[in-house]
């Protein structure tokens, strides 16, 4: 098994604890942080590490952090994003019920390289068990001298505040959790202005993804240089994979990127292969918006080269032929999956999420759900499929935030590769009626990460 950055010490009795935290390694990359660097050097070294958001973007996080208006001499604000609705995605949930000190540390150690003095945990609002492990963590840290005034005596301050939200996928947004954040309702904001320049409460602000901020602490410790050595080309490091499906284990795994899906999925050290007697169907790879990969393209690019969990071997032939990494849910069908079922749940979560701002993802995605429903049912025509297409066509990049295109994309992904999955619905129903398993692929199994 490869390196463990993250979870190294999950399995370690009462680890949410400080004093066991501690016993571990804990806070040592906050000392190091204030008392020998400066904030620069943490920002310097999180660039040189070539670490990527893990929210699903994946965009540079040094980079991001050094579009943060520091000329202004206006308060700036760090905001953890905690708020891990996308269907298949499990990961950050457990991250802060196992580690929660961990997170706190890579806050610390963020919001110093920042210069912010407060920072902002959003957690989804029905992770009710876990705000309360944060709050008693924030407590642990505070009456340790972690948190609050004069850290350390180095005359850093911090205040850590959890911010439950109101179960709504769409706040998982940046700009709409802002919002949520402010007390309004959440909508996603035009850009620019960007949240670096104009974020909460007009301020400039950074918003990262738990596992982004938990990376922080071991690259402060080992250096930009030794993280950047882990994993292959610009895709560095190590990241949490939540895996699901037709599998025979689920659960959350730590891989180094560059791993091929192949080995992931049948290895024994990872998923272990398919569940039960049915083959591989198909493979999402990124949590439920991002597009869908048959067996074939799962397993090998079109080029023929190995399919590896990285960045850009998921992209590999745009979306023709490829998809993204997105948040690292791993959703797997075997072959008795119906891609149509599977493709109407994600469209009815959609629908369902859609804040209602931007008329083609207010309007389409209840399309595309009807559509689909109408075909999983045996009512459907050939017309309603080139209809599928065409309304997905004129909702991608039609929208001020991007669940126009997470609609819109397992959809055409789901027709290109599998076209002919729907138009048996419309020429045999009755098979498919048939065949129609009591539910789909559980995407949010709570399986006891490993």
């Amino acid at each position: 098994m490869g390196k463990r950055l993250l979870l190294e010490h999950a399995h370690v009795e009462s680890i949410d604890r400080l004093d066991v935290y501690r016993r571990h390694g804990g806070y040592a990359a906050v000392e190091k942080a204030l008392k020998s660097m400066s904030p620069a050097e943490v920002v310097e070294e999180v660039k040189k590490s070539g670490l990527r958001g893990r929210g699903g973007a994946g965009f540079p996080t040094g980079l991001k952090w050094s579009f943060l208006d520091k000329k202004s001499g206006r308060p700036r604000y760090l905001v953890c994003n905690a708020d891990e609705s996308e269907p298949g995605t499990f990961k950050d949930r457990y991250l802060m019920e196992k580690l929660p000190h961990l997170l706190l540390e890579g806050i610390i150690v963020s919001s110093y390289a920042l210069e912010s003095h407060c920072a902002f945990i959003y957690v989804r609002g029905e992770f009710r068990w876990i705000i309360k492990i944060l709050e008693r963590a924030i407590e642990e840290a505070c009456a340790a001298g972690w948190l609050g005034k004069n850290i350390l005596g180095t005359g850093f301050d911090l205040d850590i505040i959890v911010h439950p939200g109101a179960g709504a996928y769409i706040c998982g947004e940046e700009t709409a959790l802002l919002e949520s954040l402010e007390g309004k309702r959440g909508l996603p904001r035009i850009k620019p202005p960007f949240p670096a320049v104009v974020g909460l409460y007009g301020m400039p602000t950074v918003v990262n993804n738990v596992e982004t901020l938990a990376a922080t602490p071991w690259i402060v410790l080992n250096g930009g240089d030794a993280y950047a050595s882990i994993g292959i080309g610009k895709s560095t490091g190590t990241k949490l994979i939540s895996a699901c499906g037709n599998i025979r284990k689920p659960g959350v795994y730590e891989i180094e990127l560059g791993l091929s899906l192949e080995e992931f999925l049948y290895s024994d050290e990872w998923c272990g292969g398919m569940e039960g007697a049915y083959g591989l169907k198909a493979v999402v790879p990124g949590g439920s918006s991002v597009p869908i990969l048959p067996a074939s393209l799962a397993l090998k690019t079109a080029s023929g080269q190995p399919r590896l969990l990285s960045y850009e071997s998921l992209a590999e032939g745009g979306f023709e032929s490829g998809s993204m990494l997105g948040s690292g849910g791993f959703i797997v069908y075997d072959e008795a999956q119906c891609i149509v079922r599977n493709t109407f749940n994600f469209a009815r979560f959609y629908h369902h999420e859609s804040c209602g701002q931007c008329s083609p993802c207010r309007e389409g995605t209840g399309w595309l759900e009807r559509i689909l429903h109408k075909l999983e049912e045996g009512h459907g025509t050939l017309a309603d499929i080139d209809l599928l297409w065409d309304v997905q066509k004129k909702i991608e990049g039609n929208t001020i935030c991007p669940l126009g295109d997470a609609a819109a994309w397992p959809v055409a992904s789901a027709i290109r590769h599998f076209r002919h999955e729907f138009e048996e619905h419309v020429h045999h129903p009755e098979r498919c009626l048939f065949r129609r398993r009591q539910a789909a692929v559980p995407v949010n199994a709570l399986a006891e990460p490993v």
